[in-house]
């Protein structure tokens, strides 16, 4: 009887597993996998792999862009899977496709003026589409009306504000001919002996090494690429479909100082198939683990309900929502990967450049308690309606007030003793504070009036 009911459970378990993948517009979802022998080509120590990461760690908040021949169409990314077209139907996206707009040097500046250290950029994403002018396909973009090697043009603009650069690639193609019928290809015939017996006719092997040569391209001719985010792995074994291993070899060898993702399937318990867990549009409770030992963690989020430009979407988080999903991460120990999808002719949408706006205005002030910061240290337990960030360097706390007290009051149990001086970090007026005789308890006299800025810090200087 408990052999019959842990196997319903794990039937259960794997059928929400796909239900998410779907459900979730595409996240990935770390599949276990048994523990595989080190690779000799990964020899790397924890101590070097925490060295070769410290730039990372220390940033926390990155750009994403989402941006590729759905942005036509302007009605999600993953349209193509979603309206079951043919690449006959996709075509005249890429017809028509001409973002005579683009402007990458303002994209970076943009990215830069909002806080945000890395951008991340889609080369190529599910739909197949490149954009850049790789030599391994024609579907690409300098074989659209804008000709232009869109990928170039951006390194170009990130480097020159002084932006660290990462590339997404994703492992599934729906315009490849190679690339197996799955259960989530626009194409797939919807029988399963159907599709067994029209995948007789795709070579995998080919589409294995397709990947393997555009990635090497990738990494070659743009010089130091500082991240790489691999999407995705929603199946079992899937690791060995991908080739996994032999497509790490390519990145390793060819960057060995790049931060790769944990989309390859290879493992929680395989920590030289990944650098870093991607929790995707959602918050972890707490600083993820593996193996009972925190591991770094960057969660990718929207502005809205999609990664590429939606055109009616209306679900958009605001500006206080946002600095708040900064905070939240940062004081859990993680990076945050925030999304844009750019319009089809190659501009950031209006709301967009408000929701940068916003964030660009509180970090131009509050950048210090996200920079370099990290989870508190267990002794400072979190006020109500507070979250805590961390400096280890510089010694100094930071307590972002989600709801302003309107006593002119805010209680911090536990800090009596702990720090010398307290100050608004917006424009560095005093705190007074008082401590309790006979509690551990400390008083901030803070202002009645809310500080004009999307979520007040109070930054303490520790003893």
């Amino acid at each position: 009887m408990a052999k019959k009911k842990h196997e319903v459970a794990r039937a259960i378990r794997v059928i929400l597993l796909l239900w998410a993948v779907i459900l979730l517009g595409g996240q990935s979802i770390m599949v276990a996998q048994e523990k595989l022998p080190v690779p000799a080509w990964s020899k790397e120590t924890k101590e070097q792999k925490n060295k070769r990461m410290e730039w990372w760690t220390h940033d926390r908040f990155g750009m994403f862009i989402h941006w590729g021949l759905y942005a036509l169409p302007a009605r999600h990314e993953w349209v193509k899977h979603n309206e079951k077209m043919t690449n006959e139907q996709y075509q005249k996206y890429f017809d028509h496709f001409n973002p005579d707009l683009y402007q990458p040097k303002l994209w970076a500046a943009r990215a830069k003026a909002a806080g945000m250290k890395y951008v991340t950029i889609t080369t190529k994403h599910h739909e197949g589409f490149c954009l850049w002018d790789s030599k391994y396909t024609d579907y690409k973009s300098t074989n659209t009306p804008c000709h232009r090697d869109l990928i170039k043009e951006l390194v170009d603009a990130c480097r020159a504000e002084g932006l660290r650069v990462g590339f997404y690639y994703s492992l599934i193609d729906w315009h490849h001919p190679d690339f197996p019928y799955d259960n989530l290809h626009p194409e797939a015939p919807k029988d399963s002996a159907t599709r067994a017996e029209a995948n007789k006719h795709r070579d995998l092997k080919k589409y294995q090494q397709y990947m393997k040569n555009q990635l090497a391209e990738l990494l070659t001719n743009y010089g130091q690429i500082d991240e790489l985010f691999l999407d995705f792995s929603y199946e079992k074994d899937q690791y060995k479909m991908w080739d996994a291993e032999g497509l790490l070899q390519v990145v390793r060898r060819l960057q060995p100082q790049i931060i790769v993702d944990d989309r390859l399937g290879l493992g929680d318990d395989n920590p030289w198939g990944w650098d870093y867990k991607t929790p995707e549009q959602y918050m972890p409770v707490e600083w993820p683990r593996v193996n009972g030992e925190q591991v770094p963690w960057e969660t990718c989020q929207t502005f809205s309900g999609s990664w590429g430009y939606h055109r009616d979407e209306a679900s958009w988080k605001s500006v206080p929502q946002l600095v708040v999903l900064l905070i939240e991460t940062v004081s859990k120990g993680g990076n945050l990967l925030l999304n844009v999808g750019p319009t089809a002719r190659g501009e950031f949408d209006y709301r967009a450049n408000d929701r940068l706006d916003g964030i660009a205005e509180w970090m131009s002030r509050h950048n210090r308690a996200i920079y370099g910061c990290t989870q508190a240290p267990q002794q400072f337990q979190k006020p109500d309606k507070c979250l805590l960030t961390y400096n280890p360097e510089t010694k100094r706390l930071y307590v972002h007030v989600l709801d302003w007290p309107c006593c002119g009051g805010l209680p911090l149990p536990g800090f009596k003793g702990k720090f010398k001086y307290a100050q608004l970090l917006n424009d560095a007026s005093e705190v007074r504070f008082n401590e309790d005789k006979d509690k551990d308890l400390v008083n901030l006299s803070i202002p009645v009036q809310k500080p004009n800025v999307a979520v007040p810090v109070i930054e303490l200087f520790l003893e």
